[in-house]
């Protein structure tokens, strides 16, 4: 059994970071745009922190359904500046990483961002602007831990794994793991979301004053290896449920949006097979709608 839970792992470890190229054929339906093409505010996709996505690479997808929702996606290079970040309106950060752990996904997995940067997210978040957190399973949890405490979220750095059905993780109404709220029901009915999908990922905490959209069932372990991927009899694990991956709320005149999980809202074609992962994938039709409805909450759109 031992092995075949390590068989699993190494084959859900290439899956995930074998050669992945955006899908660029990926254009799903927008029911009601929100703005005409370029006339919406200014989405700032962060690309000055080592980050494993970014607006022309694995989250030009993203990108691309922003853009014909009619916001204005731009990158962000560089440090957390006051001046810059003034320019937009929503900031998303996706699995930043420190330099130290760019080819080495071993602990210590540092900040990727410097005290005074984090102050001045904070600040600018809690003067108005809205900020989209994104924060994979070690190392990118660990480099984000930070950031994400300054509001309140617990990272704790691992892998959250569902131990009966391997692969992908399934958050529905139904089974009330997915939360219904402003996020999942959208502008109108064609809006709403009922099934969201999920690709490994970490769990975290959420405070008292934050929403979860997506809450763990007692099927999910979260494991705290020392080197991503690698998982012995030593690696600390414990249960999850009631744990969240992903949460939003309001920080003074902010609004923040914190998730666990990247590729969910991704499109990607990955390995030599072309394999589809993120919101182009058939088991996860809703998730772009999520994306939109995300986008919209931190516009202000919707209360």
């Amino acid at each position: 059994m031992k092995i075949l839970i390590m068989l699993f792992f190494l084959a859900l470890s290439n899956y995930s970071f074998s050669q992945q190229v955006a899908d660029t054929t990926y254009h799903p339906k927008i029911y009601d745009p929100l703005y005409e093409t370029g006339k919406g505010p200014v989405v700032f996709i962060d690309e000055g922190h080592h980050n494993f996505h970014t607006k022309n690479g694995r989250y030009k997808a993203f990108a691309n359904l922003l853009e014909r929702d009619g916001y204005k996606v731009k990158a962000y290079q560089g440090n957390f500046d006051k001046q810059l970040l003034s320019e937009g309106n929503i900031l998303v950060i996706s699995n930043a990483l420190n330099e130290i752990n760019v080819n080495n996904w071993d602990l210590p997995n540092p900040s990727a961002f410097s005290e005074s940067e984090i102050e001045v997210v904070t600040e600018w978040v809690r003067s108005g602007g809205s900020l989209f957190l994104i924060a994979d399973h070690m190392p990118m949890a660990g480099a984000a831990s930070d950031l994400a405490l300054e509001f309140g979220f617990e990272f704790t750095n691992g892998f959250v794994f569902d131990t009966i059905n391997r692969g992908p993780a399934y958050f529905n109404l139904k089974e009330k793991t997915l939360t219904k709220s402003v996020i999942t029901k959208g502008r109108s009915s064609e809006e709403s979301v009922a099934q969201i999908v999920t690709f490994t990922g970490q769990a975290f905490k959420i405070p008292d004053d934050a929403t979860p959209v997506l809450t763990f069932d007692k099927k999910f372990v979260n494991m705290l290896p020392n080197k991503a991927w690698v998982f012995d009899d030593t690696t600390t694990r414990f249960n999850v449920e009631g744990w969240s991956q992903g949460a939003f709320k309001n920080y003074g005149k902010g609004r923040v949006v914190v998730f666990g999980e990247a590729a969910m809202f991704s499109a990607q074609l990955a390995g030599e097979n072309k394999r589809k992962m993120g919101m182009n994938n058939e088991v996860a039709p809703e998730n772009y709608q999520l994306l939109l409805n995300i986008i919209h909450w931190l516009d202000n759109v919707m209360e």
